[in-house]
């Protein structure tokens, strides 16, 4: 009976609340990722920069197109559930750039808790913890960031390293010492977010830290 009204219940959700692709809103099937035409988009194979300080971070998709669409779906539409089907090309891009990195957490770029309680949601946090389930590995939240400070797109390039530094510190040190970490965000510009992140979690002990993002910027 049990289960009978577990399937029940899967098969009315997915009347009122269908699966849709990320990139166009398509309506798709529940064990698909995305449509078949936006499929035939994406770009092959990932790519791998360096963020502020060094810090490798790949990325699937360049921050434009459909790629940029599907960020701004999963920012500012509340869309957070497009996180499931954007984590399985974020995850694929991961595994292909660092194969043999074994991290022991996942972790994402947190936001000020003005701006979360505005939007609801974290959407990295969403991304890094769909990543944490698919790969198996530990999610925490490692970093707060306890400043608040100007929204980095408003601002120049040369303003931004300035705008991010000091702003986020390790909630708990003892738990990322020694500590291989990958770090999520949805999108790098310039990198410098995501290397004061990776700096702040290095300078607390932990051993490595590696980046992920969906989309990377030109400028980046």
């Amino acid at each position: 009976m049990k289960d009978f009204i577990h399937k029940l219940k899967e098969n009315l959700a997915d009347i009122f609340f269908p699966v849709r692709c990320p990139y166009c809103e398509r309506v798709i099937d529940k064990t698909e990722y995305a449509c078949e035409n936006c499929k035939k988009q994406f770009p092959a194979p990932s790519v791998i920069k360096c963020c502020t300080g060094g810090f490798q971070c790949t990325s699937p998709f360049p921050y434009e197109g459909i790629f940029k669409d599907a960020v701004s779906n999963l920012k500012f539409k509340n869309c957070g559930s497009y996180s499931k089907q954007l984590s399985f090309v974020l995850v694929n891009s991961i595994v292909e750039s660092f194969p043999q990195s074994n991290f022991d957490i996942i972790t994402c770029v947190p936001m000020h808790k003005k701006h979360l309680k505005i939007r609801g949601y974290n959407q990295a946090k969403l991304l890094a913890e769909e990543c944490s389930k698919i790969m198996n590995i530990p999610y925490a939240d490692t970093l707060e960031k306890f400043k608040e400070n100007k929204i980095q797109h408003t601002l120049k390039a040369k303003e931004r390293a300035e705008n991010v530094r000091g702003v986020y510190r390790v909630i708990n040190k003892s738990s990322v010492k020694g500590k291989k970490i990958l770090l999520i965000d949805d999108i790098v510009t310039t990198g410098n977010t995501l290397g004061e992140c990776a700096k702040t979690l290095m300078k607390s002990g932990c051993k490595s830290v590696y980046c992920a993002v969906l989309c990377t910027s030109n400028r980046f």
